[in-house]
């Protein structure tokens, strides 16, 4: 979580620094040329990294010895390389119609032909990527953890570095070029440990191995899930560009904004469930799985919901701070706030999903997830093309789409783990959630009022050190009326979390001791 929260810290630098250097229309030419080589990695790479690789190289190392793993490794590796060669070819040579017509069919001529240029330059870097995502599998399954982890921030760090240094003499293209660095240092990090626990480059390089049918087999159906995914997300940019100037950038900016919590809070919580789940049902104790399950949803739910009632409450704020208002003006603000306000209504529904998900996994039951998934998607773009081209609204009116289909995503996915585990006692389930949900309402109410009085009548927000005090001192507030009702209404996951702290000043302490008292004593 630590190292999570400093990826996306700078991920949020990196875009307070294209908000400042560059106007919302060149941000806007960025991220489209970021879309295609991302949906390509996305499917192709990732695809095999979180399904497949890791279980598949444990398997061969402990069955047949460290050297056959790491020629599975190998092999994979080089048919991976080769694959997405091949495809970035084809896209770079292809690149001009894709994105006039796909990707960016609303920008001019001239922007789309910048998208194109950038495209290129982002492909190399992706390239490059493939190696350091490879490393990160074989670290992982060797159970090293810490610069893997770490390999993320290098590769913001990266971006951040061509957007300071190389802006100045190519423009927005700088920040394209600090993709090739965040790429190149993304797997320099990693690369002295690799090579510590034994992996090689060997030369000729070799293409057969039992594991890559396997892990070919295991990745097809989570492919096609991730494949729908990104249409979606292709779709939701192709439609930005047909609304305004910027409006790219304010959905993007939206979209990082509105996963911070998600990514820290769910993702987090949802994959320390994972192996616990999977060893209840290889057990049989679908009683217990149900607990885990209904706990960590409980759990997720008591974060997200308060950090909800934030972003929808003091998304102006948030907006202002975050990325600055030296070239992101008063127009950009209010619509990347909206945009936001709205994507967040559907942030604890994307949230629990991704714990409903690794159920599914655990019950080994990788095709409903896939399902729901395609389901999901198509009314996603169904709700977003008919908000953008037939009833004309602003691109918030993605995010509204986007939270509507994630709530029906979670919906879909209890209902159908529900049966499929012998019911949930359902009573259990909606009488925590209710209770969170009513405290959340109320704390955002509390938000809302000291939020307009202070900004009314004491803080001038527009210094920001004002700014910030303002915003800190009501969702201090609204955070401690929040704390409040949960305990007057005793919804358990309060004592959980306290308990949680209470452990881990027991343990600082405990540790203190064995750094100060001698031997003998302990």
């Amino acid at each position: 979580m630590v190292t999570m929260m400093l990826s996306k810290i700078l991920g949020l630098v990196r875009d307070r620094l294209l908000a400042h250097v560059f106007l919302p229309d060149k941000i806007d030419i960025f991220w489209a040329a970021f879309r295609l080589p991302d949906l390509i990695f996305q499917i192709i790479i990732l695809g095999a990294l979180s399904v497949a690789f890791i279980p598949v190289f444990t398997e061969h190392f402990e069955n047949k010895g460290k050297e056959d793993a790491f020629e599975m490794a190998r092999a994979v590796l080089n048919v991976a390389l080769v694959l997405f060669i091949l495809i970035t070819i084809g896209v770079f040579v292809l690149a001009e119609p894709i994105i006039s017509n796909l990707i960016a069919p609303g920008f001019s001529l001239t922007k789309q032909m910048q998208v194109v240029h950038l495209t290129r330059i982002i492909l190399f870097g992706q390239v490059i990527l493939v190696a350091g995502s490879f490393f990160i599998g074989i670290s992982q399954s060797m159970q090293r953890f810490i610069i893997p982890a770490l390999a993320p921030v290098f590769y913001n760090l990266g971006i951040i570095l061509g957007i300071v240094f190389l802006s100045k003499y190519w423009g927005i293209s700088g920040a394209a070029y600090g993709v090739i660095i965040g790429a190149f240092l993304h797997g320099a990090v990693q690369l002295p440990l690799v090579w510590t626990l034994g992996f090689r480059f060997k030369f000729p390089p070799k293409f057969i191995h039992s594991g890559v049918k396997e892990i070919v087999r295991l990745m097809s159906v989570r492919t096609l899930g991730l494949a729908a995914e990104q249409i979606n997300e292709t779709v939701g940019l192709a439609l930005a560009t047909l609304v305004s100037i910027g409006s790219v950038t304010y959905l993007t900016f939206a979209q990082h904004l509105q996963v911070v919590p998600i990514g820290l809070f769910g993702a987090t919580l949802a994959q320390a469930a994972l192996p616990v789940l999977s060893a209840e049902r290889a057990r049989g104790r679908i009683v217990e799985f149900k607990i885990t399950i209904l706990t960590t949803l409980h759990q997720i739910l008591f974060l997200t919901l308060p950090a909800t009632a934030i972003l929808i409450v003091i998304r102006i704020p948030v907006v202002r701070l975050v990325f600055g208002a030296s070239q992101f003006n008063w127009e950009a603000t209010v619509l990347t706030g909206a945009t936001l306000a709205f994507l967040s209504i559907g942030l604890a529904a994307q949230a629990i999903s991704l714990l409903l998900i690794r159920g599914f996994y655990a019950l080994k039951d990788t095709k409903t997830p896939v399902l729901v998934s395609l389901a999901v998607v198509v009314l996603n773009i169904v709700l977003s093309v008919y908000s953008i081209l037939v009833l004309k609204l602003d691109v918030w009116s993605i995010g509204l789409a986007n939270s509507i289909a994630a709530i029906m995503s979670a919906v879909l996915l209890f209902w159908t783990l529900h049966f499929k585990v012998g019911k949930f006692d359902l009573k259990a389930v909606l009488g925590p959630f209710m209770k969170m949900l009513t405290a959340t309402i109320i704390m955002g109410v509390a938000l809302y009022i000291p939020i307009k009085l202070l900004d009314a009548v004491i803080f001038d927000t527009t210094r920001t050190i004002n700014l910030l005090i303002l915003t800190g001192l009501s969702s201090l507030f609204a955070l401690s009326v929040y704390v409040l009702l949960v305990w007057f209404m005793k919804v358990r996951e309060l004592t959980t979390y306290a308990g949680l702290f209470k452990k881990l000043g027991r343990f600082r302490t405990k540790l203190r001791s064995k750094e100060i008292l001698p031997e003998s004593v302990e």
